[in-house]
């Protein structure tokens, strides 16, 4: 092994395990950011007893759940049962290694150590453990494994609640994948290129993409709160839905890993908007390309409000909007994101070619103004038909006529 492969395989090892760390502690706080948040949202107290304003919480509910006694269904089978949750942590832990954090840190060393040799590394470190040509396609290859963990759940289970409840998990799941990567062919369309880096470079040079393609991230979005069971679209592990779904056999640290890696695919969604839509690490002006420490730490803080931000809108929209129907959220999916995408998608391919004839000679910026300007109309056209009770609920919903009111109880009231 040359000593430049060492070095590279150094700088992963570290990367992975500073980045892991982080991930692993921003879920478990993000748990009490939660309950923060819903306090104040609802004017009550949040968790403020154990450690200064309650901030040891999220060590307490850990240890609780290690402690916890485990137990098995007495006919389950036991090793799907236990891989499970393993199926619905790893590919949620793992797609967060592939995402820009930051801008590029210059990095130099040469040293030598005893019995293993020379180390050295020359340049431009991404901040990313794998900084993989294929880009958005790993992390949404990885995200449609998550539903095997809660289809093998609610069928290891033997509990038939369980098993309706994995069901329909696994048929929401697959149906937002199809929305969420027809959201994504536009960004291909316009970049030629799948790599997060080149993604933020062209956002760089032009504008953030939220702009010209304000229906991809609205599609892009919506399929996120899908994809991570969050509300409106809860009912997999709701209260109110066949005993809270596919994990309902579940107990102490098994039951958590399933929570663990809920709020890691949403940090992961999050973050995926950040990098896709809203130009990533980038700054307006061109001073963080220039390379450097500070570059890369402004970059890294400009990135995690970015993601925080989006953490927030999650947050706020489970306390503030009641769940779907299970019918109204298959028909969003089907009769509504993917026809839209299917049509966006060939709106924006002839959108680009209009532009590169037209403004050939024109800068990047001036291009995605223009796309911007033709997305308007397209905007307030969606926005218009997706109004309550059009197409989410059906018109027969509308046309059914009213169930007759008994004479007794209308004399009542």
């Amino acid at each position: 092994m040359t000593p430049e492969m060492k070095g590279f395989l150094l700088l992963t090892v570290v990367k992975l395990l500073a980045i892991f760390t982080i991930t692993l502690i921003g879920v478990a706080y993000l748990t009490l950011v939660e309950r923060k948040v819903c306090a104040w949202m609802q004017y009550r107290l949040g968790p403020n007893r154990v450690g200064p304003n309650g901030w040891f919480q999220p060590l307490a509910d850990g240890l609780k759940n290690i402690l916890k006694e485990e137990t098995f269904p007495r006919d389950s089978n036991k090793i799907l049962f236990v891989l499970a949750p393993a199926l619905s942590l790893i590919p949620a832990t793992m797609m967060s290694l592939v995402l820009p954090w930051a801008a590029p840190l210059p990095v130099e060393f040469d040293f030598s150590l005893p019995l293993i040799g020379r180390f050295v590394h020359h340049g431009l470190m991404p901040i990313a453990v794998a900084d993989l040509p294929i880009g958005f396609l790993f992390v949404i290859a990885f995200g449609s494994m998550g539903v095997y963990g809660i289809a093998l759940a609610g069928w290891s289970s033997n509990n038939k609640y369980s098993l309706l409840g994995g069901l329909r998990a696994s048929a929401q799941m697959v149906s937002y994948e199809v929305a969420m990567s027809l959201s994504l062919i536009p960004v291909v369309l316009i970049t030629g290129n799948v790599s997060f880096h080149e993604i933020i470079a062209r956002q760089q040079a032009g504008l953030w993409f939220v702009l010209p393609l304000f229906l991809s991230f609205f599609m892009f979005m919506v399929s996120a709160f899908a994809e991570t069971n969050r509300v409106p679209f809860d009912l997999p592990e709701a209260e109110s839905e066949l005993i809270a779904g596919y994990h309902t056999e579940y107990s102490a640290m098994k039951f958590s890993l399933f929570f663990i890696a809920e709020y890691a695919n949403m940090i992961t969604a999050s973050a995926m908007m950040v990098v896709l839509f809203f130009g990533g690490w980038d700054l307006p002006g061109h001073w963080d390309e220039a390379g450097g420490l500070l570059q890369t730490l402004v970059t890294g803080l400009v990135m995690f409000l970015k993601t925080f931000f989006f953490l927030f809108v999650f947050i706020w929209v489970r306390w503030t909007l009641p769940r779907f129907r299970y019918d109204q959220l298959m028909s969003l999916g089907w009769k509504v994101l993917m026809p839209i995408g299917l049509a966006y998608v060939m709106l924006v391919g002839l959108g680009i070619y209009g532009v590169d004839t037209l403004l050939s000679g024109s800068s990047e910026t001036i291009k995605m103004g223009a796309l911007f300007l033709l997305n308007l109309p397209l905007m307030f056209l969606v926005f218009l038909v997706l109004d309550r009770g059009r197409l989410v609920s059906g018109s027969a919903a509308r046309r059914a006529p009213a169930a007759p009111v008994p004479a007794g109880v209308e004399e009542a009231a």
